[in-house]
């Protein structure tokens, strides 16, 4: 039986069992696990998969020989791979970074109900985003903001103040206010 490769702790355990179900002594069998969570571990501060990955993109780019494998064929990630990827990832993926308007991360609806800067570095740091302040003279960036929040107005369940605030916050044309021939049925 093949032995995990992860340096859990439930991990080390079934590597313990299944090597001395294999008949070998307690201490070689707590030694080959140890040895199999240090090769996780090594393996992690080398690099995961991702960047493996973009490692090999690289080098197929400047010329190199190399091909990627098909899904599926030898050598290949596996779905499970990509799965423990994802647990191991440094970076936490998805709107799950609790912000504050009492440890002053977020701005309440009264004022704007954007993020101040210690929040925008807050969400930066945990998922390594790029968060950047607002444009409410004008910029790049005002036109799609005021179109992404407008949309989140239109289709919001309830009344949605905080998206209404930051468009008037950021000095949207109709500063939150719904348009009724946007919405459809109206």
């Amino acid at each position: 039986m093949p032995l995990i490769k992860s340096k859990s702790k439930q991990a080390f355990s079934k590597n313990v069992s299944a090597e001395v179900k294999a008949g070998k002594p307690v201490k070689q069998a707590v030694a080959i696990a140890y040895s199999e969570k240090n090769a996780a571990k090594e393996k992690m501060k080398n690099g995961g998969l991702w960047d493996n990955i973009h490692a090999k993109q690289e080098r197929i780019k400047h010329g190199s020989k190399e091909h990627m494998r098909k899904p599926g064929s030898k050598g290949a990630p596996s779905n499970q791979d990509f799965i423990d990827s994802a647990k191991t990832s440094k970076h936490k993926h998805g709107g799950d970074v609790k912000l504050s308007i009492r440890k002053g991360e977020k701005l309440p609806t009264s004022q704007g109900a954007g993020l101040t800067e210690k929040g925008r570095d807050k969400v930066n740091r945990e998922t390594g985003s790029h968060l950047k302040a607002p444009q409410p003279q004008g910029g790049s960036r005002k036109k799609s903001f005021c179109a992404r929040m407008e949309g989140v107005v239109a289709h919001a369940k309830g009344d949605a103040p905080r998206a209404k605030a930051s468009l008037r916050r950021w000095k949207c044309a109709d500063g939150g206010k719904i348009k009724k021939h946007d919405i459809k049925g109206w």
